[in-house]
Formats: structure tokens, sequence, C-alpha cells
């Protein structure tokens, strides 16, 4: 007797087991219907000649031929500015330099701007009131002089 009961609920598992299937099924194909409907579900867009998103195709008498050859992929060459042709080596004199603690300030000739420079970035023994050559680096609270020279000049 326990096995006939055994058996029975077996075929109610299965039974429910498709109807789930046969349900699932039906709202699927549901969806696909509906959104044959509404152009897929998907929202498409155009973009005009301005770069401007519309829902509106554009007027085939407007569009314009590109060339694909003149298309370039990759970093543009960098056009040269007043700021690069400068000469990157500067003039200046020595305001303050303390050996003891192996730094000092060097003021620029051109702009009157003062530069922190450490002993590391000299290249020649430097004297207060010295006049110096030196080259810029960014450091980490401004600018530093760096390849200090003493002015032969």
């Amino acid at each position: 007797m326990a096995k006939s009961q055994q058996t029975f609920n077996k075929r109610e598992k299965e039974k429910k087991k498709l109807k789930k299937r046969e349900e699932k099924l039906k709202k699927k194909e549901a969806r696909r219907a509906e959104s044959k409907d509404s152009d897929g579900g998907i929202p498409f867009a155009y973009v005009d000649k301005f770069g401007n998103l519309t829902d509106t195709p554009p007027e085939p008498t407007e569009e314009e031929e590109i060339d694909a050859s003149e298309i370039v992929l990759g970093i543009p060459q960098k056009e040269e500015t007043e700021e690069d042709k400068f000469d990157p080596i500067r003039k200046g004199k020595v305001s303050f330099f303390d050996h003891s603690k192996g730094f000092g300030f060097i003021i620029d000739s051109e702009n009157n701007e003062k530069y922190f420079c450490h002993v590391s970035g000299l290249n020649d023994e430097i004297t207060e009131n010295d006049k110096v050559t030196f080259e810029l680096e960014k450091g980490q609270r401004g600018m530093n002089a760096v390849r200090v020279n003493l002015d032969k000049s």
C-alpha cells in the first residue's frame, strides 16, 4: 500500500512541473508577441549633424560624405606653442643659500619668481648673490631649480 501511495505523489509532482513549464512558455510567447508590436521594446535614437540625439532619422540630402582615409586614430600631434619654444635654461641670482641645511632660493631674473633649490640639484658650489643658470622641475610644493650652474657670462 505504501508503494502505490509513493507513485501517486510522484505523478502529482510531475504534473505540477509540466503545468509550470507550460505556463512559463505561454508567458514567454506573450512577451515576444508584445515586444514585436512595439518596435522590439528598444528605443532607437539618431545623431544629427550637430551631435545631438534625436528620434527622427536624418534627411538623406543632408548626409555628408566622409573620406575614411582622413580619419586619424590615436593621439593627434601636439602643436608647438610659445611656451614650448622658450629656452629651458633660465638665469637668476641666489637670494639665500644655507650650506649647513643644504637648501636655498634663487630669484629668476626674467619674472622675479623665487624658486627653491636643494643641494642635490647643484652642479657648482654657490653662495648668496651669485649669478646662476638653472632649469625648473615640478617638485612637491611647486617648481624647483635644478641643474644649477654658476653663470660664466
